[in-house]
């Protein structure tokens, strides 16, 4: 008696005793296969193995992150251990492992258990994502609201303009405040660094333009006057399509020349020469507010504004010309975004940060090289615009005479676009 209590039931019996249905033959309960892992370029990883068909994506990626510890390789083990994604090939068709093994097997059209399933793996991101679980500081000493922030190009400083008419410098390396730079006499409504990162500008209510030293925070000259209602937008001119000031063998290496644009509730643009401070042009033709303004980094130079009259302009600022006026949207334009943005507002800087540069021509130089390896991987310069009509337009760089096209206007905000 006591050897029949310790012989189990056969499964069926105990199926039966529990309330479940029998699995049939061939319902693939059960099954197992034998699998070979291999990377994204075809390298295999460990022996074939048998497992259950019914093995999900998480335990697939657990045996991987697994079999990886076990190999001898340069990678550490954070990097082993990123999130992975699965798929089966069976006679060259890839089916991407969403949930269980045994659905993608389902989903192929010669599904056999009597072969080697071969299952591709490959790191969901080139980079490990940490995400974020805390903020690091709390950056106190406004006393008004803050209305607009701004990166230096090498990334070691911030720079804020507030309610309060001041503009603070940041160092982020030590995330303490730097100076706080006095002179405006309303509300700081917009700020730009220069590309190659020796000057700041901000403007604001007041209708003026002041330019700072990044380094020190003097004053760089006498404030910049000429509109005539609050300046809402800044753009300095890309630092490779710029002039050289002063001599390159100087020992306090100097930085080229740059232009810098102004966009003003009074429907115009200046354009100013920041070493005279003076202005050069007045391009005027819109009919309201300009929201912003944006400087091409193509060979032309042209720059592109945007108005509450509806409209986009494209100006040659060699000449002051009115280049193009594109009419698309319905509403006011609120924003403008070019794909080479990043590019042109880091300069020469790259991911390292700060580099010595010997010349202004040596700077501008290696900002040329960032941008033309941009539009090598972009395929060109475009312009994305938002308006008051809830949709996007995508305009393209074209050149001469023309200056840009739209690409196709995007659909689907219910309000405003803002930013």
């Amino acid at each position: 008696m006591h050897l029949a209590e310790e012989v189990s039931a056969p499964p069926a019996k105990r199926a039966k005793q529990q309330g479940g249905e029998v699995a049939s033959p061939g319902s693939g309960v059960n099954k197992e296969v034998v699998i070979q892992f291999c990377d994204h370029q075809d390298n295999l990883l460990g022996t074939q193995l048998a497992v259950p068909l019914s093995m999900h994506r998480e335990q697939l990626e657990d045996l991987v992150n697994q079999l990886l510890l076990e190999e001898p390789t340069e990678e550490d083990e954070d990097e082993k251990k990123v999130r992975k994604e699965f798929s089966l090939t069976i006679d060259d068709n890839r089916i991407e492992i969403t949930d269980s093994l045994q659905e993608a097997f389902d989903a192929s059209t010669n599904p056999s258990t009597e072969r080697v399933l071969h299952i591709r793996f490959a790191p969901l991101a080139a980079f490990k994502v940490r995400p974020l679980t805390r903020c690091s500081t709390s950056l106190e000493g406004h006393t008004e609201a803050i209305l607009c922030v701004a990166f230096s190009p090498d990334g070691s400083q911030l720079a804020s303009g507030s309610g309060d008419m001041t503009v603070r410098l940041w160092c982020l390396n030590t995330e303490t405040p730097l100076r706080t730079l006095k002179g405006h006499s309303n509300w700081v409504l917009c700020l730009a660094w220069a590309p190659h990162g020796q000057l700041l500008a901000s403007a604001g209510m007041d209708g003026s333009l002041r330019l700072w030293k990044g380094a020190s925070g003097d004053a760089a000259g006498i404030p910049l006057k000429g509109h005539t209602k609050p300046v809402t937008a800044l753009a300095w001119q890309p630092l490779h399509l710029s002039s050289v000031c002063g001599d390159d063998s100087e020992q306090s290496r100097p930085f080229p020349s740059l232009m810098l644009a102004s966009a003003s509730k009074d429907s115009t643009v200046r354009l100013w020469n920041t070493t005279t401070f003076q202005c050069l042009r007045v391009l005027s033709g819109h009919r309201d507010s300009i929201t912003q303004v944006k400087w091409s980094g193509e060979k032309e130079g042209y720059l592109y504004t945007a108005s509450r009259d509806t409209t986009l302009k494209v100006w040659d600022c060699v000449s002051g010309r009115l280049v193009s006026d594109l009419k698309g949207h319905g509403h006011w334009v609120n924003s403008l975004a070019l794909s080479t943005d990043y590019v042109m507002r880091a300069g020469p800087f790259g991911e390292r940060g700060a580099q010595p540069f010997a010349s202004a021509s040596e700077m501008r130089e290696a900002a040329r090289k960032r941008y033309e390896a941009c539009i090598k991987t972009s395929g060109g310069e475009k312009v994305l615009s938002g308006s008051d009509d809830s949709t996007l337009i995508l305009w393209k760089h074209v050149g001469a005479p023309k200056g840009l096209v739209q690409v196709c206007r995007m659909s689907g905000h219910q309000k405003l676009v803002n930013h």
